[in-house]
């Protein structure tokens, strides 16, 4: 049953992976305002059809209009689709309106969401929410001026008409970003910690509680759904490891669900503001994630893999394993947008040389492999930050199975240059796929690790170190896998390629100690 689903859950992802998580942003968001809109010509929705076109455009205008200028003013490339989901986002923030003064707060808001991309940004990363910014500035502007006009933060989208949408759509984004269990986690805190509120508040003024009740307006009648699928799951916000996003997702749900007042400010801390504090806490953790990396160049390692040097600045680190997300800005990008995931090949003892492949195999290229390829030595490229959790085991006498699939290679060569480095010899088995014996790279690093190496290519490579095995051209299956590793239950299992190779290994996989995936689509 868990291998199934697990199978079931690299399939959906391979289909995701083909579109960019920005770009499925955006497309998520504007299929909410498009329904909100339809919605509200009936008469269903909160606002009126022409307060959220007002808004929206204001929106817009404003939001496209200070990005730009603050991307040409800083020598930035301009992110239009950023613009367009702070907008999408606010929409639903704040309170639509058609009156010139709540315009002017709405136009306030989407000012300050913009501006703080660029002011409250550490090494080219911005520290807060965009659209959180915006909407606590709103809100405190019309609290302590008394202008209420202005208007401020009140989460429409909370609603029963618009719960199934955005728990649908929301789904469908964060598991896109691999973020489904941290926004789980907060979901589940967020209601249940404002049930219990809410309950402590009708017993103490005599009001009977229905607990399931309860739960019914926390998940459809609140805006947890939407803050957390929309707002918390932002990448550039959430620290770089799964136990750490844990932590500010149960702080922020917390926060949200209690909604504190503190003395007699009129602002309470939650849901906006909520999300700032743990924008803060996920900043702790990785405030010396984003750097620049300068491009020295490149190197072919096989006919359809490419590899690429960089040195980077002081305060740039990663553990062994884990990925960046590095962004080559360029005129006319497709769908999948102007960044991307690479796992480091290089070992964090090589900093600060900064290794990265890719596969390049010919064929219809993005607009992302043009630009990297025309990339001259010496252009710095922005890293907006370093995440990942497919790092080894601490315990060392563990045995290790690591299944690479073509450039899947890549984070096991960082664990492996690493492990050679410090010293330390630990019982590793390596199974390699590849197309054909062409196709295997980073043999030297291999070899030079002295680990067992079981290749699964169409023939056999020449060559071959002792503790090398040739799977005699068989096709990688469960079935296979589990012959070319027998004691695979005892083993804990790293497995890192094509998200559909993964799903279809996932029943043999299952039987390891335990198992960790590093799928990834292509681009």
């Amino acid at each position: 049953m868990i291998a199934a689903l697990n199978a079931w859950w690299n399939r959906v992802f391979a289909v995701l992976g083909r579109v960019s998580m920005y770009r499925l942003a955006l497309l998520s968001v504007g299929a909410l305002a498009a329904i909100a809109f339809l919605l509200s010509l009936a008469g269903l929705a909160g606002p009126s059809w022409d307060e959220i076109l007002a808004t929206l455009a204001v929106l817009l205008v404003v939001c496209t209009v200070v990005d730009a200028a603050s991307q040409r003013l800083l020598k930035l490339p301009w992110r239009i689709e950023s613009s367009l989901i702070t907008a999408g986002i606010l929409l639903f923030v704040l309170r639509p309106s058609v009156t010139v003064l709540g315009l002017t707060g709405i136009a306030i808001a989407g000012a300050a969401a913009s501006v703080s991309k660029y002011v409250l940004a550490w090494r080219g990363r911005h520290v807060f929410n965009p659209a959180a910014v915006g909407a606590t500035v709103l809100t405190l502007i019309s609290a302590t001026s008394g202008v209420a006009e202005l208007g401020y933060s009140s989460w429409w989208v909370g609603s029963p008409l618009f719960g199934p949408v955005v728990l649908l759509l929301g789904v469908v984004l964060v598991w896109r970003t691999e973020k489904l269990r941290v926004i789980v986690l907060f979901w589940v805190v967020a209601i249940a910690v404002g049930v219990v509120a809410v309950a402590q508040q009708y017993a103490q003024q005599g009001v009977p509680v229905d607990v399931w009740t309860l739960v019914v307006q926390q998940l459809w009648a609140s805006p947890v759904l939407f803050l957390g699928a929309f707002m918390l799951s932002e990448p550039l916000t959430l620290p770089p490891r799964r136990w750490q996003q844990m932590i500010v997702a149960v702080v922020v749900g917390v926060l949200v669900g209690w909604a504190p007042l503190f003395g007699t400010f009129p602002v309470g801390l939650g849901q906006e503001r909520a999300v700032l504090v743990g924008n803060l806490i996920a900043f702790a953790f990785a405030v010396r994630a984003a750097v620049r990396l300068v491009f020295e160049g490149r190197a072919q390692l096989t006919p359809t893999v490419r590899a690429l040097t960089f040195r980077a600045s002081r305060g740039f680190t990663f553990a062994a394993g884990q990925f960046l997300e590095l962004d080559v800005p360029h005129k006319h990008p497709d769908a999948r947008g102007t960044r991307r995931e690479f796992s480091i090949v290089s070992a964090p003892e090589d900093l600060p040389t900064v290794r990265i492949a890719f596969r390049d195999g010919g064929g219809p290229q993005s607009s992302f492999k043009k630009a990297l390829a025309a990339v001259e030595p010496g252009r710095a490229l922005a890293v907006t930050g370093v995440w990942g959790d497919f790092v080894l085991p601490r315990h060392s006498r563990a045995p290790l199975l690591m299944v690479a699939a073509g450039i899947g290679v890549t984070p096991f060569i960082s664990h492996l240059r690493h492990l050679t480095q410090i010293g330390e010899h630990r019982d590793v088995v390596v199974v390699y796929v590849a197309r054909d014996a062409a196709e295997l790279a980073f043999r030297d690093d291999l070899e030079q690790a002295g680990v067992s190496v079981i290749v699964f290519t169409r023939d056999e490579p020449t060559g071959m170190p002792g503790n090398w095995f040739w799977a005699q051209g068989a096709r990688l299956d469960a079935h296979t896998l589990r012959r070319a590793v027998p004691d695979i239950g005892e083993r804990h299992a790293y497995a890192s390629g094509p998200a559909a190779l993964l799903a279809d290994l996932a029943p043999t996989l299952q039987q390891a100690r335990s198992i960790t995936t590093d799928a990834f689509s292509g681009y």
